[in-house]
């Protein structure tokens, strides 16, 4: 059996390692979400006193849990394939489309969108750009950073899974750290 170079595997853990640690992390989010809404609840109907602030909290950690996830999700190939024939192929036939895919499509999207949103975020920073979705109206350039660190992320973690992918299509084995081979 065929095994990558330990350079190789070294690349894909690397990147696999930091892509699980900041998927951890980011979950934490999941906390200012639960607390906002759990106080706007009891604020809004046991207390009949709404809060100014909860909704961009709500709106904030949620959109930033989703887009921060979104790499870790990528690694744990838990986004949805909508191509019904995908089971059939063979695991060298799924490398070589993953590989064509990574290339030509994910990661220089993921490079242009990392470029768009940096240049929305710095110029949210710019303009103290805030939220006008309540009163309390809270700057906005943190929640524009998610973004690009999102595309930054999933391009890291798109590297990783175009090697894997490359591995596949070159000798028909699988390289997931939960699968055929360990890394």
């Amino acid at each position: 059996m065929n095994q990558p170079s330990p350079l190789y595997l070294g690349v894909i853990r690397t990147i696999d390692g930091i892509t699980q640690w900041t998927g951890y992390l980011f979950a934490l989010i999941v906390i200012p979400l639960v607390v906002a809404n759990v106080v706007e609840v009891f604020m809004r109907y046991v207390m009949d006193s709404p809060t100014a602030w909860a909704l961009d909290t709500t709106i904030m950690s949620y959109g930033s849990l989703f887009m921060l996830g979104s790499a870790y999700a990528l690694m744990k190939g838990a986004h949805v394939r909508t191509d019904m024939l995908w089971d059939k192929f063979s695991d060298r036939k799924k490398g070589a489309i993953d590989s064509i895919a990574f290339l030509v499509f994910f990661l220089p999207s993921m490079a242009v969108l990392f470029y768009i949103s940096y240049v929305e975020f710095q110029y949210a920073i710019e303009i103290d750009e805030k939220s006008t979705a309540t009163t309390w109206q809270p700057i906005l350039w943190p929640f524009r950073a998610v973004v690009p660190l999102t595309a930054l992320l999933l391009f890291l973690q798109g590297i990783s899974e175009l090697l894997k992918s490359l591995w596949a299509a070159r000798t028909g084995q699988v390289l997931v750290h939960h699968e055929k081979i360990d890394i």
